[in-house]
């Protein structure tokens, strides 16, 4: 099989994050009403079904880096597809609370497994100076795939279930695509090669600073996520059918996203997280400042989805650099840190509302947003980054041929890896 071209990856990992992040878990709460009401589901069990996929989400954060150094990328991102197409064919089919629950629990393992294994891939196809880069892309993925719901949502609303299945059927797609031209190279690791040094103590502190931060823009974020076409609605009398635009314009604008490593290198991390920080929280306030102009809502979304997708962006190719090596791990921590603030932030939205009202509880989110902005000094720099290796040494070369020994350090023979011949 011919090496990929970065540009190539970078391509096909953002198609396959758009199945797995934009379909499998962001177009749910875009097809609740037309679910609940088929169902007769009341809100208070739409809300727990509703947090299921962020507990699946983390539950398979957390094993999804042993699994992409066990199983390796292909059958990793394989595995996350298989989930992917079973939870969105069974909420296709689903006929109650129970199997529309286990449906979206398997969307969230879906999400939660499909970074790592691109991420491993990525170590073994793409040079390291390109890693930044290509992560961004593939991160801008998400907003292709709530790009790609919003139509749905808006013809197929009353063909909720028509919608899932065409989504199962591009899922299904995507394993196949995923399996044909993933290598499997992370699970082999040449006679020579060193493992990647422990992790120091800098590194873990600021690691841990950068899911501080992470944690607090997904805090802030869950409002406009949870609460934005509610919001436009009730407040701006908008009618309900308007709401899918603005998601249509925070995916179209989420895709400048992609060029968010490029920003952060020229102007450095932390400028980059402050002026996107500021950004979104100015979408916030834009949106309940004039909730019943509706031009003025979608260019909160355009904003909103531009900051949004940067910042995850920034988080994900900040937990790569500041864990060399280790690349399906580094984006776990910041991941799980967004799922957690946006987890402990919708409540506390919610009960703001109900207490102020929309605008002074979206203002309150804002002002927190401004605040963590003007933190951004204290935002973790990169690690020094080691001389550039040649590309027989990054894995490139031996992703596709190396020598194996038996006990005797006897060469044997060259055996290519599993894959395409």
């Amino acid at each position: 099989m011919k090496i990929p071209s970065s540009t190539t990856f970078s391509l096909f990992g953002a198609a396959l994050v758009a199945i797995s992040y934009g379909l499998a878990r962001f177009a749910f709460g875009l097809f609740v009403p037309p679910i609940r009401a088929e169902l007769g589901l009341t809100p208070y069990v739409i809300g727990i079904i509703g947090a299921l996929p962020l507990i699946s989400f983390l539950l398979a954060t957390l094993v999804a880096p042993f699994a992409a150094d066990r199983l390796g990328a292909r059958y990793a991102a394989v595995l996350s597809g298989g989930f992917g197409v079973a939870g969105l064919a069974l909420i296709s089919q689903s006929t109650g609370a129970l199997s529309l629950g286990v449906g979206v629990f398997a969307c969230g393992i879906c999400t939660g497994l499909m970074m790592p294994a691109l991420t491993a891939a990525m170590q073994a196809l793409v040079k390291r100076s390109l890693h930044g880069r290509v992560s961004a892309v593939m991160n801008a993925g998400t907003s292709v795939g709530v790009a790609v719901a919003v139509p749905a949502v808006l013809f197929l609303a009353g063909a909720w279930r028509f919608a899932y299945l065409s989504f199962a059927i591009l899922a299904a797609i995507g394993v196949c695509a995923a399996w044909y031209f993933l290598p499997s190279v992370s699970r082999i690791t040449p006679s020579n090669a060193s493992p990647p040094p422990p992790i120091s103590a800098l590194q873990w502190v600021r690691l841990f600073r950068l899911s501080l931060f992470a944690f607090m823009m997904g805090f802030v974020s869950s409002a406009y996520w949870i609460f934005a076409p509610d919001l436009v609605v009730t407040l701006g009398g908008l009618p309900p059918s308007m709401t899918g635009w603005l998601w249509l314009a925070m995916g179209i604008a989420g895709l400048g996203g992609a060029v968010v490593a490029d920003v952060a290198d020229r102007n450095n991390p932390a400028i980059t997280q402050a002026l996107m920080l500021m950004m979104l929280s100015a979408s916030l306030a834009l949106l309940a400042a004039s909730p019943g102009q509706l031009m003025i809502a979608v260019f909160s979304a355009l904003v909103f989805g531009l900051a949004y997708m940067s910042l995850t962006g920034l988080y994900l190719m900040t937990g790569i650099r500041l864990l060399p090596g280790r690349l399906s791990m580094g984006p776990v921590f910041p991941f799980m840190a967004v799922s957690l603030g946006q987890a402990t932030g919708s409540p506390l939205v919610g009960m703001l509302v109900s207490e102020f009202g929309y605008a002074d509880g979206f203002a309150m989110f804002s002002a927190v947003g401004i605040t963590v902005a003007m933190l951004s000094p204290l935002y973790p720099p990169y690690l020094e980054q080691e001389p550039e290796q040649p590309e027989e040494e990054t894995g490139l070369q031996a992703a596709y041929d190396y020598q194996l020994h038996d006990e005797e350090d006897e060469p044997v023979r060259s055996v290519p890896i599993e894959g395409k011949k």
